[in-house]
């Protein structure tokens, strides 16, 4: 069994199909899905139904993303979000008038089922953006943190590479997981990247929503597969570009 990460879809439905194929991927396989399933390309609606449809047949795993958490609180609570709109949510609020009442509430019930973080019995951290607290998730106090915060990757890329682990200085957030794996912060928004290791994170949004490839990374062997750039297969919309 192979256990593989995908990045940030944000709505590319076509492109997750074309890593799904190209991949290979079968039943015996587990996914583990980053977050930020919507906002972006034109079909929102469609991929969520598409993962509700896929954890009924193949082990899946669904980290909540901040844009899954917008989207939750613009159809349960009808919260108006200006900004959401202008980073993606236009495009997915006009991809659910397109929907009925019953995919509404089913979406809903999938939002809300979303997990903040999948910890594996290898000590492999899955989440969508990052934590803060020194002494690891558990303790971590403002749980928004977990599909929001953005110093985890900064504090990575950052880091000295010849700063042993065992020296004082070395940060503590970094010696609770034997890996991390994180979306959120795109590693580019212009072309073709891999998903990039900085420290013991990986990164694996290289940039769906705007003009990179879907990304789907092997956490054992570190093999990616990728999309097209999502933006060509949806050649007439501009993404949140």
């Amino acid at each position: 069994m192979r256990t593989l990460v995908i990045g940030d879809i944000h709505s590319g439905l076509r492109g997750l199909k074309q890593v799904l194929e190209r991949a290979k991927v079968t039943s015996d396989d587990k996914l583990i899905f980053l977050g930020d399933y919507v906002d972006g390309w034109s079909q929102a609606a469609e991929t969520v139904n598409f993962l509700i449809a896929l954890k009924q047949t193949h082990n899946c795993t669904f980290v909540r993303g901040n844009h899954d958490e917008l989207c939750l609180e613009w159809l349960r609570d009808g919260k108006d979000n200006p900004l959401w709109l202008q980073h993606g949510g236009g495009a997915t609020l006009a991809s659910y008038e397109q929907t009925d009442d019953e995919t509404k509430k089913n979406h809903v019930l999938f939002y809300q089922s979303l997990e903040n973080y999948y910890l594996d019995a290898d000590n492999r951290l899955f989440l969508h953006a990052g934590f803060t607290n020194l002494k690891g998730i558990d303790h971590e106090y403002f749980k928004e943190t977990f599909y929001w915060d953005r110093t985890l990757w900064e504090l990575a890329r950052s880091l000295n590479p010849d700063l042993k682990k065992t020296e004082s200085d070395y940060p503590k957030r970094l010696t609770q997981y034997k890996e991390i794996f994180i979306g959120h912060t795109p590693i580019t928004k212009t072309g073709v990247a891999e998903p990039k290791q900085a420290a013991n994170v990986w990164n694996v949004d290289t940039g769906a929503a705007f003009k990179g490839p879907l990304s789907m990374l092997d956490v054992d062997t570190k093999m990616v597969w990728q999309s097209d750039p999502v933006h060509t297969l949806y050649p007439n919309e501009p993404g949140r570009n």
